[in-house]
């Protein structure tokens, strides 16, 4: 089992410095097919996630694809969203939190979709710093309640609604996952639902992922990466719907 969460580990670490993704939504069935309850997983997600998010903005601002500025605002939204996300999850169904998430991707998905802004232009759109807030809440409540970053709502909104270059929104993306993950950390450990031992190990080896996902990141055009992340899209799209009717 060590050797096996190693090397999920550091695919899942791939897939975030790549896609600026959490990888709760592709770590959480992996740990499930490999005999761990739901609570574990989520658990063991969220600890991913947080080790992941915090290296890959660490290299992503070296790198100068991250920029601070209102990221902090709905990184601030998702901090409170995921911290009460933590709690949430006894009070509402998961039939419920599916239909609304499957509604969220698929707004974001269309978004992305239609999306035109993929260079770095210099013409990112400025918004309130209250609705970025409010934005960054709302996906914050959503993703750790269902164990995953958010980035995957907030990416494809970013590029589609803002106009943020699809690279720098991918950075931004895996930002967000900072504040949404510690925050879930926090309110899960007042619980006692994770598994820190497991946890651990998958998270030291996705560094390993995080810094190779963010290289291809970095030497793929911003056409591909768009390509790839409507793939990726699309992925979670197909498991949420098997999830919710099969």
């Amino acid at each position: 089992m060590f050797v096996e969460l190693i090397l999920v580990g550091i695919f899942i670490g791939t897939m975030s410095g790549f896609f600026g993704i959490g990888g709760g939504m592709i770590l959480v069935p992996i740990l499930l097919v490999l005999g761990f309850d739901t609570k574990d997983a989520i658990g063991i997600s969220i600890i991913q996630m947080v080790f992941s998010s915090i290296y890959g903005s660490y290299l992503n601002f070296r790198k100068g694809s991250l920029v601070i500025g209102e990221g902090i605002f709905v990184g601030f939204g998702g901090f409170v969203g995921g911290y009460i996300g933590g709690y949430v999850t006894q009070y509402i169904s998961d039939i419920v939190l599916q239909f609304l998430f499957l509604g969220l991707l698929i707004f974001a998905l269309f978004r992305l979709f239609f999306s035109k802004h993929h260079e770095d232009d210099g013409k990112t759109k400025t918004l309130n710093k209250a609705l970025l807030f409010g934005i960054g809440l709302g996906i914050g409540v959503f993703s750790i309640t269902l164990g995953i970053g958010g980035s995957i709502i907030l990416t494809p909104l970013l590029v589609g609604l803002l106009h943020y270059p699809i690279k720098k929104a991918v950075s931004a993306g895996l930002f967000f996952v900072v504040f949404s993950s510690v925050a879930g950390m926090i309110s899960r450990l007042s619980t006692g639902t994770i598994d820190f031992n497991n946890g651990l190990v998958v998270a030291l080896a996705s560094l390993v992922g995080v810094a190779l996902g963010i290289w291809l990141k970095d030497h793929v055009t911003s056409k591909n990466h768009k390509i790839a992340l409507l793939a990726l899209y699309m992925f979670a799209l197909v498991i949420l719907i098997k999830k919710m009717w099969f």
